[in-house]
This record gives C-alpha cells, structure tokens and sequence, in this order.
C-alpha cells in the first residue's frame, strides 16, 4: 500500500502554540501512521500553465514545545503529487484567502482531496452559513443599512453585532435599546453604511459558555469544549480570555447536530466546528476550527487520529466516486 502524502497549507508553523494547536494535532497524527507529510504557507503557492504548484518543504513535527517541527529545503512541484492537503489557514477570509482557494480548486480537479473542499470555504461563511438551519438559530439580520439594524435593535432590545469576515471574537459589538453609544457602534461597524454585518438576538446564556463542537465527516464528537467567559467579558472565545471546559453533548447538541450534518458533507466540509449558546446555532466554523488539543487532554481522546482515518475512508474510494453523501 502506497504512503499517503499529505500537504498542510497553515500560518506560519513557527508561530503557533503546539499545547492549544489543532493543525499541529493534525500532523502529528498524520505523522504516526507514517504519512510524509508537506508544509506550506499562502506565499508559496503558485499556477503554472492551468496546474496548481507549490514550494514545498518536507516537515517532520515533535511534541516538544521547545523544538517542534523541522523542514526541509523546498521543492517545486504540483499539487498533485499530494494524495491530501489540508486547508488550515485562519481567517480574515480575505481576497488572498479567496485566491488560495481557487488554486486549490485545481488541485482538487486534478485528484487531491482538500479539506475543507475550497469552494465551500468561499460559499459558508462562517456566520451567515448558519442561516442555512434558521430552525436552529436566534432571530437573525444581515444588512448595511444603518435605520434597519437600529430598528431591529429597538424591536428586540438587546443584540450582538458581529462583523462577517471576523474570527476568535474580534470587533463584536453588544447594542441595546436607548444606548447613547448606539448611533457610533452602527457607524463603526457597518463602515458608515458601506460594510455588512449580523444582528443577533443577544443571548444571556453566554455567561454559562459557548460550546465548540467538532464534527467530523458529519458525525459530532461526543464531548464539547464550553468556553467560559472572562469576568467582565461578553465575548467566551478563548483568544478573549475565556476558560475552557469539556462537557458531553445533551440532547439538543446532538440535534442540532443532525440537522447540519448533511449539509457539510453535501458540501465537503469534512471538519467542522459548531458553536452553541444556550442551545442555539452561533457559528459554523470551516476555515481553521480549533479547541481539538484541549479536548483531547481532558478526556484521552485523538480527535486528529479520527479525522486522519476519515480522510483514509475517503482516498479508499474508488476513483470518481463522489466525495458528497448525495452520491
């Protein structure tokens, strides 16, 4: 049986913080099966006559916040000579991101298999995708319009405003009826009317934590890490402050769960993760979703081992066979 050749295309590996990293957990698994395993960042990609390339440098990863990865020199050469490339690069979902995407779409016509599948990282925003399942969200607006979310904010009295292209809590905004601030958190927001964004209801619930659950393949892991807001914080994201803490899913997890996931993997979206306050959709993360290396101290999982004999399901099947559960 041939070694599996997987690519990573992540933020710099040098930055990272291999005890809370989840693309490190990634490589780390890939690697104990034997898989070679590749590195690259945005920068190196590159198209040649209609084939996606890449410099790429052989990595070798080590539990060893000291001295965790070493690479090789890079080498030219196509995308497809990768069986499996992981699409690790955290937003903003910017221009070069939606540029990173559509060469990765050749490598995927030409046999890799990308995940998360490039074109459904540029169609599921990360906040307006949940307005796919309104059957398990809070009331919802998407607008420019200054008067319709001031209006909105006055018809329900307390939301939370959150840019689009945001991640890890950043710039969110909480507007209530009568604020005096009202008028400027609008106009910062929407850029004066000329960026949108999403209105929420607001959620007291929050303060009881914001649950990130892992889906792989459509099937949810059994525990999900419940991000405890800061005092004084109304954001749980763990960037922000928050602490958290590993629960198992209950009963309304695991349905919201199931409407979702035939969706993700009509759309590839092989890893995925959800987050819930007070039993309601928030957000479906697909671009970097985190939170694996904290769940699997707490509870002596391998969330990334799961993952990696997913992808092997996948490359199993015969060629031509649609990666969808439509097929």
């Amino acid at each position: 049986m041939k070694t599996i050749r997987l690519g990573v295309l992540m933020d710099p590996i040098t930055s990272i913080n291999i005890k809370k990293d989840t693309t490190f957990a990634m490589l780390f698994a890939a690697q104990r099966r034997g898989w070679e395993v590749f590195y690259l960042e945005q920068s190196d990609l590159f198209l040649r006559e209609g084939r996606a390339y890449g410099a790429l440098r052989a990595l070798e990863v080590r539990d060893d916040p000291s001295n965790w990865f070493t690479l090789g020199e890079a080498r030219d050469m196509p995308l497809a000579e990768l069986d499996v490339l992981l699409m690790r690069k955290d937003p903003p979902v910017d221009l070069e991101f939606i540029y990173t995407t559509l060469l990765l779409d050749l490598a995927e016509r030409d046999g890799v298999l990308v995940v998360n599948r490039p074109a459904s990282l540029r169609d599921c925003n990360e906040k307006l995708f949940t307005s796919w399942f309104p059957q398990c969200t809070v009331e919802t607006l998407v607008t420019r319009e200054m008067a319709r979310l001031r209006g909105f904010v006055d018809e329900l009295g307390d939301v939370i405003l959150k840019p689009l292209h945001g991640m890890g809590g950043e710039s969110i905004f909480r507007a209530r009826r009568n604020d005096p601030n009202l008028s400027v958190i609008l106009e910062t927001m929407t850029a004066r009317g000329a960026r949108t964004v999403m209105a929420q209801r607001f959620l007291p619930e929050y303060v009881e934590g914001d649950k990130r659950i892992l889906m792989i393949e459509g099937k949810a892991v059994p525990y999900a890490l419940l991000r405890i807001p800061a005092e004084g914080e109304s954001r749980a994201n763990l960037a922000a402050g928050g602490q958290g803490v590993g629960v198992e899913l209950n009963e309304r997890d695991r349905w919201i769960c199931a409407q979702v996931a035939p969706e993700l993997v009509r759309r590839g979206l092989m890893f995925v993760g959800l987050d819930v306050i007070g039993g309601q959709l928030t957000e479906i993360n697909v671009t970097s979703p985190t939170c694996v290396r904290e769940l699997d101290a707490q509870y002596g999982i391998d969330i990334a081992a799961q993952l990696m004999t997913a992808i092997e399901a996948r490359l199993s099947r015969p060629a031509g066979t649609p990666h969808s559960s439509e097929g």
